[in-house]
């Protein structure tokens, strides 16, 4: 761990200062900043091959970076001394596919985790886990296999199994990309709630109206760059570069 100031709530939760990222000779992040305090919501933007999913998945070490910063709650991520499972337990992430055990229930699902990760005890872990899928609007599923839930009970299931962990911070890498349009607002609902009680959301997401309504900012990425960037109604009226003018009249 580094030896700087412990980390403040006045400071940004995330920091990233000219972040480079490259697979092979193609590079997908180029000089990326942004800087984002707790508590808020960020939704990135942008079309297919931009770096967005790239982009969240170096803030859980998930990907490396050639070039740059990247601090969370004040810690370097990618550096040697970064404990992976400290980071991992501050920062829940929430993906495309829901990743859940075919052969376990919903309720072993989320309790999996902070059970074998955590070692916490079993029955305030089955606690917990009830009181999560009860808050995901699924507690009448907890005996449920994936298989028997639909793609957006699957999802709430995965949104209830990362929270299961405690995070700071929630990431969602275009979440509702592989659900019909009937389970979407399911969760976008249960975000939205999550994003009311405080917790800080960073989002890649093709869902415009919803980043309208919860997000405190926007950012738009091109081609591994942030174009613009900044609060729903100056972002979505007022939008200032060419790139992003045909972006959103090509999506709204």
């Amino acid at each position: 761990m580094t030896t700087s100031a412990p980390w403040t709530p006045d400071q940004p939760i995330v920091s990233l200062r000219d972040v480079y990222k490259s697979f092979g000779s193609l590079e997908v992040l180029k000089g990326i900043n942004i800087d984002i305090m707790k508590g808020e919501v960020i939704c990135i933007i942008g079309p297919s091959g931009s770096g967005k999913s790239t982009l969240i998945r170096c803030i859980n070490a998930l990907n490396d970076i050639q070039k740059g910063s990247i601090k969370v709650e004040g810690q370097e991520v990618h550096t040697d001394k970064l404990n992976k499972l400290e980071l991992r337990k501050k920062i829940g992430m929430v993906f495309q596919q829901y990743n859940l055990f075919p052969h376990k229930t919903a309720l072993q699902n989320v309790m999996m985790a902070p059970l074998l990760v955590l070692k916490e005890d079993k029955a305030s872990t089955e606690k917990r886990a009830r009181e999560l899928l009860a808050k995901v609007r699924l507690a009448d599923k907890e005996d449920a296999y994936p298989g028997e839930l639909s793609g957006g009970q699957q999802q709430r299931v995965a949104i209830a199994r990362s929270l299961a962990m405690q995070p700071d911070i929630m990431l969602f890498d275009e979440v509702t990309a592989a659900l019909d349009p009937e389970t979407v607002k399911e969760v976008l609902l249960t975000i939205k709630e999550l994003a009311a009680e405080g917790m800080t959301c960073i989002l890649v997401t093709h869902e415009m109206g919803f980043a309208r309504e919860v997000a405190d900012h926007i950012y738009f990425t091109d081609r591994g760059v942030i174009v613009e960037h900044g609060a729903p109604e100056t972002f979505f009226d007022n939008a200032q570069d060419e790139r992003t003018k045909l972006f959103l009249s090509q999506i709204l």
